[in-house]
């Protein structure tokens, strides 16, 4: 399928691996133009080579943390004009209710609620004034079924969602499209990691330990970052224009809901 959005610009955040990677090589083979960023010069630089080689399209990579406005004007100076806007951000550590303190819930709204609504505050304008944009979120599950042991990304990724719920609405008769992703495992680092730490603590193998968290799913696996990546894409699309403020899981069905 034609998306129908080659030579259009858009900024990825934290690309260089993971579910962001996925996103930004599935827009690329769309021919669209990235900016990529993520906090690690070296893997970023690697991922945006690798880029610019299979596909042929412009790609400018800016190493900046997003989750502060230092950071945040980095990007969006090196971003000019742009049609399609991608945020994400690692999720903040998980522990009981009791374990945060106020300056927790300040770094995880700022990088999973405050980042993403400055980058849509900076870029919005332009879209709605050129007649075209599209924005995806990456989110989380959790906004549909919160998850315990992860207070601090439960709250500031469901704030997140109210504030796009509103401004959906505002911005779509500009032309302009806001939506959410919501992950549930996926074949990243972060799983990995959440599997050998499993597999440590209980005294299995890394692969037993996913086994286990799979037997969860209804699609009996993890997700891969080019399953996410397309459906992404596909949302960043000519046809994806009646799609507005929508929250849409890719968890393999492990949240059992009707709607």
């Amino acid at each position: 399928m034609d998306l129908g959005i080659a030579n259009k610009r858009a900024l990825v955040c934290a690309s260089s691996k993971g579910l962001g990677l996925g996103c930004a090589e599935a827009l690329a083979a769309a021919g669209v133009n990235l900016v990529m960023n993520a906090r690690g010069t070296e893997a970023l630089e690697a991922s945006a080579e690798r880029i610019r080689a299979a596909y042929g399209v412009e790609v400018t990579a800016v190493a900046a943390d997003i989750s502060n406005p230092k950071g945040q004007e980095r990007v969006i100076a090196a971003c000019g004009t742009l049609d399609i806007l991608v945020t994400n951000a690692g999720g903040p550590p998980p522990g009981l209710w009791n374990d945060w303190d106020r300056d927790d819930f300040i770094r995880a709204l700022d990088a999973n609620m405050l980042a993403p609504i400055a980058l849509m505050q900076a870029f919005l304008p332009g879209m709605m004034a050129q007649g075209w944009g599209r924005v995806v979120n990456i989110t989380s599950q959790s906004v549909k079924a919160p998850i315990a042991a992860l207070g601090l990304s439960n709250s500031a990724r469901t704030g997140l969602t109210g504030f796009v719920a509103g401004t959906a609405r505002q911005v779509a008769p500009k032309g302009v499209t806001i939506n959410n992703l919501l992950p549930g495992s996926h074949d990243t680092n972060r799983t990995l990691a959440r599997d050998t730490g499993t597999a440590e603590r209980q005294g299995i193998t890394r692969e037993q330990a996913k086994a286990a968290q799979c037997k969860d799913i209804p699609a009996g696996r993890y997700g891969t970052p080019q399953e996410f990546g397309a459906t992404c894409a596909y949302l960043c699309s000519q046809h994806a224009g009646f799609m507005v403020g929508q929250n849409i899981l890719l968890d393999g069905g492990a949240i059992n809901a009707t709607f």
